[in-house]
Formats: structure tokens, C-alpha cells, sequence
């Protein structure tokens, strides 16, 4: 099988596949391809926000410290592949060909999901590349989510919770929270996000106990008193600066560097320097991503109310410190597009809206209507809007923001 052949062959299922009830069907399909799995160990990741830099800082950090770490992330932001990664290499076209050669040669006809068959690919290339640990995201959910055919792992990792998925998981964040405490399991230990309200970790706290669970309580990490764009913290005395801006990243730090001191219980020996340099060098693409440069960029995939609310938080920050802002905006149509955009247009000196990056995109217009009530806006290409950004902010002691979706935001990336 060739990559064009495995490719063809990835792309035969559906992103979400046949409507499942329970893990049945993903057990079935992990038993037909040997169970790989079972001889590997787990960090397993939930939540709604948050996931995938909380899952880079403990990873890089176990990396850091010597160890040969598998990342499994959802969705890929660049290209199929980046999802699939040991240390910073992602899987080779030859690796990932002949393994979906295997899969395909022993599984039925059933209406797997794409993802069900990207993690059994994932799953056999971490076993046979030997890694110590693999860190897992879970991609909707976490009880039913085809992650969670894991044995139980060394740590589940529950981050930020809010509203999304909402016609899959519940209408309010404790259904959500529910599925997401999904993960946890006998035996096994949990890290929650103190960003959590108290609802949620009381929902965490109990299905920990019913389950035979370890709560970890968190690792204390106070804002420093001198704030910034990149929100530093004090961590046992040393100020920390994550590399990511935002608030919302002493949040997720401060859930890594629990998980990595819980992990040193479990065999794992991640040194106090592989944690920091961990935080102040971690960048996740696409999530609140700031380009440095003239002028600066800021690339954010979040496309649910509280991921919006992030970035809203860090233009506010840069429009109080006289920065203009010119946004290049896109959404689908599946999420609360009208007040994600009406958030971001209130803080925007121009916003651009654009279509076309994904099948479901709101209309370029629609989005111009929405935000016309609050700013400038105007429609076009990515191209032609992306260029006019940066041409305003270079002239206007300005940021750059391209956002509204992770379809949009790689689209953007793709085009460097």
C-alpha cells in the first residue's frame, strides 16, 4: 500500500461513523489489529478546553526528561500526520502506509469511524516504536470515546469544561462533565483543572471515590504579581512564563506540573528543570498561537464560547495597552457562531469575514452582518483578508488575528 493507497483507504470512513452506544465496536476493532494497547502505558486527557496544550506540556516535559513519548492529539492541525507523534517526530508516510496495510488486511466491513482507525494505526506505531508512555487526547467526550478502550491509565487528566458537542454530550457542563469523568478508572489516579466550578469538581470528586479512584490534589501555582501577555506564575518559589499567552495557560500548566510530580510516583523521573522548560518553551499550533513578527499574528482554532472567551480576554489586554486589532474571522455552522462573532467584533478595529475553508462555513456574509453592529467589517478570500490584516496592523502599531476555526486556522497556516 502506497501513501496515496493508505490515504484512500483513511478517508473511506466518515468522521464519525456508525452511531455507537458503547465501546463495543472499538474494542472489537483494537482485538481484530492485536490489542496494542494493552502493553502500553497512558496519560489519558479529557475536557473541552485546554486539552491539547495541557497534553504538550506533560509530554514534552516527560520528553525532557529522557523518555520516549507517543502524542495523540485531535484533530490535526497542518496534516493527517501531526496527530500521530513520538518526542517531535511525527509518523512517516512508509510507518503509517504499511500499518493501515495491516489494519485493513484484519478488520470486517463494520462503519468504523476515521478516528477509530487512526488510533488503531497510532496505537500499533507507538508499540512498535518502543515508547515508554504514550499521552492520549480524547477526541468528543470520554466515556463513549473510542480513547477510552485503554486499560487504566497511570493518570487521567480532566481539563477546562464548558459548553460544546452540546447535541452529543448534554446542554449543561455537568451532562458534559459526566462523560468526560468517563475516563477515569479503577485503580488509577485523576488531575482536574481548577478552572473547573465547584459543580464540576464535586461531580469529579465523587465519581473518583466511586470508582476507586486517587484525586490528585493540585500542585499550588500563584499568578506573579506583575501579569503580562503571557501571564507568568510562581511555582515553589520560581517564576514561570509559559510560552502560550493567555490566562488560561496558568491553568493548564499548573494541571501539567501536578500530573508530571504524580507520574515520578509511578516510576517516571521528570525533573523539576524538564517541567520548566516544558512550560516556557511549549507551543501548541492553532490554540491562542502568537507569531512574532511585523506584524505580529495571533492563530486560535477555538470555535466554542469559552475557547472565544480566552482569546477575547488576551485583545482586550493588547487594546488596553494600545494595540489595534484587525481580525480575520470564519465559523461553522455547528457551533454558536452568532456570539462567538459578536465577542470578537466588539474588539476588533476591522474584522474580515471569510468562507470557504470547510463544507459547513457560515457564509462570509452572514458573519460581515454580524459583526457590522460593532466594527468595520468586510468579506473576501483568506487570502485577500489575511493580507489586508497584517497590512493594517503594520501600519497602525497593530495585531493580526486569524480565528473562529481550527478548519480556518490551518487553511491559514498551510498557506506559509
Amino acid at each position: 500500500m502506497n501513501i496515496d493507497e493508505c490515504m484512500s483507504f483513511i478517508n473511506s470512513y466518515t468522521k464519525s461513523g456508525g452511531r455507537i452506544t458503547d465501546l463495543s465496536r472499538a474494542k472489537e476493532l483494537m482485538k481484530c489489529v492485536g490489542n496494542p494497547q494493552e502493553r502500553l502505558k497512558f496519560v489519558h486527557i479529557a475536557g473541552t478546553n485546554g486539552k491539547g496544550s495541557t497534553l504538550e506540556y506533560i509530554a514534552n516535559a516527560l520528553q525532557f526528561a529522557g523518555y520516549r513519548t507517543g502524542k495523540f492529539t485531535s484533530p490535526f492541525v497542518l496534516h493527517y500526520t501531526d496527530r500521530i507523534r513520538i518526542n517531535d517526530e511525527e509518523i512517516d508516510e512508509k510507518s503509517l502506509s504499511e500499518l493501515a496495510e495491516f489494519v485493513k488486511e484484519r478488520i470486517d466491513d463494520k462503519a468504523y469511524s476515521q478516528f477509530e482507525i487512526t488510533m488503531a494505526i497510532a496505537m500499533l506505531w507507538f508499540e512498535r516504536e518502543g515508547c515508554d508512555i504514550v499521552v492520549l487526547e480524547t477526541g468528543i467526550g470520554g466515556t463513549l470515546d473510542s480513547t477510552n478502550v485503554i486499560p487504566p491509565p497511570l493518570l487521567s487528566v480532566i481539563t477546562s469544561i464548558s459548553l460544546d458537542h452540546t447535541a452529543i454530550l448534554g446542554e449543561t457542563v455537568e451532562e458534559i462533565a459526566s462523560h468526560k469523568a468517563g475516563i477515569i478508572k479503577y485503580g488509577s489516579a485523576v488531575v482536574l483543572s481548577d478552572d473547573n466550578p465547584d459543580s464540576i469538581k464535586e461531580l469529579v470528586r465523587k465519581t473518583a471515590e466511586n470508582v476507586g479512584a486517587e484525586l490528585i490534589p493540585l500542585e499550588p501555582c500563584k499568578p506573579s504579581p506583575d501579569g503580562g501577555l503571557f501571564s507568568p506564575f510562581m511555582y515553589r518559589g520560581i517564576k514561570l512564563t509559559p510560552a502560550m499567552p493567555g490566562i488560561h495557560q496558568k491553568y493548564n500548566a499548573q494541571t501539567a506540573i501536578t500530573a508530571c510530580i504524580y507520574l515520578r510516583s509511578k516510576g517516571f523521573s521528570v525533573s523539576e528543570s524538564a517541567v520548566i522548560r516544558s512550560i516556557e518553551t511549549t507551543q501548541v499550533r492553532a490554540r491562542v498561537q502568537y507569531i512574532d513578527g511585523e506584524p505580529p499574528v495571533i492563530v486560535d482554532g477555538g470555535h466554542n464560547p469559552a475557547g472565544v472567551s480566552m482569546l477575547s480576554l488576551m485583545l482586550m489586554y493588547l487594546s488596553t495597552r494600545g494595540k489595534k486589532i484587525y481580525t480575520v474571522m470564519g465559523m461553522v455552522d455547528s457551533k454558536d457562531y452568532v456570539g462567538c462573532v459578536k465577542s470578537i467584533s466588539e474588539l476588533s478595529d476591522r474584522l474580515f469575514a471569510v468562507d470557504g475553508f470547510a463544507t459547513n462555513a457560515v457564509p462570509a456574509e452572514t458573519i460581515a452582518d454580524i459583526a457590522s453592529f460593532r466594527t468595520e467589517a468586510e468579506t473576501g478570500t483568506l487570502v485577500e483578508c489575511a493580507e489586508k490584516a497584517k497590512q493594517l496592523a503594520l501600519e497602525n502599531n497593530g495585531v493580526a488575528v486569524i480565528c473562529g476555526s481550527l478548519y480556518l486556522a490551518s487553511e491559514y497556516l498551510n498557506m506559509d
